[in-house]
């Protein structure tokens, strides 16, 4: 595997078609900056590229998945500099063109840049020392990788009015009952249970997996008659493919499917 500056990147042997990226920061609590996101954009990339691997975990340290985007390189900037550099667009474009899911294993502060990061992966899994929140507000700025639109739609206008407007940050609890979060696990354990979680996605068939992703998302910006439609059309398109035929002839005869991706 390519090595990084920012990242560690590895495939786990105890889970089977996995990537692991893990932001590497430490001494900036992973606080993203135009190096880290293009690298990041860069390992997403070769998983894209790698037909063996079928998911893709994204996690920080115990201490932060990552604290904010890094202020030191951003201070002193003028809109001029951020208009004309597009500040943050090509790696969070990087993050929402993958076709293969990406979840995002968050232990302690993420906030900023970082709850924004982790907002842009498929699904949020948090250990219980987790921390969400977009306090870009006592900087005298707004969020400006998608928390203000992605943190709306995941909890509401109400709380996300809340948090932007104070900065106030948000347990793993209520991430969890306010829907930012699909589950919570003990921390010492949370990189290992997400693993899991990825392993079993990644034995999928690739092809029905992001099929789901695809009509996940399109929920989000489309009408309810239109993403039903599309629904029923990839269902339908999916029984053109092996995999359909091998998943429902595994079913009936009570085996577990071998899948392609074919």
């Amino acid at each position: 595997m390519a090595q990084f500056q920012t990242l560690i990147v590895e495939a786990p042997e105890s889970a089977p078609g996995v990537t692991l990226i893990r932001l590497n920061r430490p001494e900036a609590l992973n606080a993203l900056n135009t190096a880290l996101l293009g690298e990041l954009a860069q390992a997403l990339a070769a998983a894209q590229a790698d037909d063996s691997v079928g998911c893709i975990v994204l996690t920080g340290s115990a201490k932060a998945f990552a604290a904010g985007a890094d202020i030191k390189e951003m201070s002193d900037k003028t809109y001029a500099q951020m208009f004309k550099a597009d500040f943050f667009t090509a790696g969070a474009r990087a993050i929402e063109q993958c076709r293969k899911p990406i979840i995002a294993a968050v232990a302690g502060y993420a906030l900023g840049g970082g709850c924004e990061l982790a907002m842009m992966c498929d699904f949020i899994l948090a250990a219980d020392t987790a921390k969400f929140g977009q306090p870009e507000i006592n900087l005298g700025v707004a969020p400006g990788i998608g928390g203000t639109q992605r943190l709306t739609r995941f909890v509401g206008k109400s709380k996300a009015m809340d948090m932007i407007l104070t900065g106030r940050m948000m347990g793993a609890e209520e991430a969890e009952r306010s829907g930012l979060v699909s589950r919570i696990f003990p921390a010492d354990s949370l990189v290992d249970e997400t693993l899991a979680i990825a392993a079993k996605i990644a034995g999928q068939s690739p092809l029905a997996v992001a099929m789901n992703k695809e009509l996940v998302e399109a929920a989000y910006e489309t009408t309810l008659t239109t993403g039903v439609a599309l629904e029923r059309r990839l269902f339908h398109s999916l029984f053109a493919f092996e995999d359909q035929k091998e998943g429902m002839t595994a079913f009936v005869e009570k085996r577990k499917p071998l899948f392609k991706g074919a």
